[in-house]
């Protein structure tokens, strides 16, 4: 297959449209559409639904994707290790973080990071879904969990703290549960356990209230901290929320305060061979500078 052509495909199945495609590689629509057009008819296939609204990938598109990702993450983290040799801090640096701790607390740190270190090219990828660092799917992570592999260096950042929490309106209209047993008359917002756990047992509130998550009739389901923290403010129930969240969202009331709280611990890890990287050196200590002056 050509490359070029791959890389047309990979920037388009990547953001949706010609048009911003376009934008990423410096080409013109024109030529991007016709790299696509070559390729589907190089390997006889269709790899686009194109609609008004922009471009889906068809199943075999899909296929096509997940491999040409690979490669490219793959010749991204080949390029880190290029300039590792040479040890310079710069150079591609692919990070997986859980969703809700990237988006929370770790996105709005890093334009403080990538200025004063603008020869890096960081990259997040935000899942709960566990990559594979002996693999070199990525070059490090921030894991909310003690990593079992040997081969991989771990530095534990410090813990973070949930507490109980609703919001004014659902505490005016359902009352304030004052004991543990009572939080069994409220409405309980948690993680559904058909995805993949952001954190070791996500719904420890429902243990704590004695009921069963599966069977629990007043609850409410969302995988993501974000969407809960909305519900939360919408006033839709109780949810377990990191402490840092509850404190920037002002008006959340804690419920049961020191009788229903949990603690995780945030680590960051990456594998051995990536000892002596420049880049993932000056990440680690100004993560560990920021842990200092942030609470989380």
């Amino acid at each position: 297959m050509d490359w070029d052509k791959l890389k047309a495909f990979y920037a388009v199945a990547e953001v949706g449209s010609f048009t911003h495609a376009s934008e990423k590689l410096n080409l013109s629509q024109s030529s991007i559409s016709r790299q696509i057009s070559a390729l589907e008819e190089s390997l006889s296939t269709t790899l686009f639904h194109r609609h008004a609204r922009g471009l889906i990938l068809t199943e075999q598109g899909e296929m096509l994707y997940d491999t040409v990702r690979s490669i490219f993450r793959q010749l991204s983290l080949i390029e880190g290790q290029l300039h590792d040799i040479k040890n310079l801090p710069e150079g591609p640096l692919l990070m997986t973080v859980a969703e809700f701790i990237g988006s929370t607390w770790l996105a709005p740190l890093l334009p403080k990071f990538l200025k004063k270190h603008d020869g890096i090219k960081l990259s997040m990828i935000l899942e709960d879904r566990i990559l594979n660092l002996g693999m070199r799917e990525a070059d490090a992570a921030i894991r909310l969990f003690k990593p079992e592999q040997q081969d991989l260096i771990q530095l534990k950042l410090g813990d973070i703290q949930f507490s109980l929490c609703a919001s004014p309106d659902y505490l005016a209209k359902r009352g304030t549960p004052k004991t543990i047993n009572e939080l069994q008359g409220h409405r309980l917002i948690g993680h559904p356990q058909e995805s993949p756990n952001p954190y070791q047992n996500p719904n420890w509130h429902f243990d704590l209230a004695d009921v069963n998550p599966q069977t629990y009739e007043d609850a409410f389901f969302i995988n993501s901290i974000n969407s809960i923290t909305e519900a939360v403010k919408q006033g839709w129930g109780i949810a377990a929320l990191p402490d840092f969240i509850i404190e920037r969202e002002k008006t959340f009331q804690k419920v049961l305060k020191d009788d229903a709280t949990h603690e995780i611990a945030v680590y960051f890890v990456y594998p051995e061979e990536h000892k002596n990287s420049k880049r993932i050196n000056l990440l680690k200590d100004f993560l560990i500078k920021e842990m200092q002056n942030i609470r989380i």
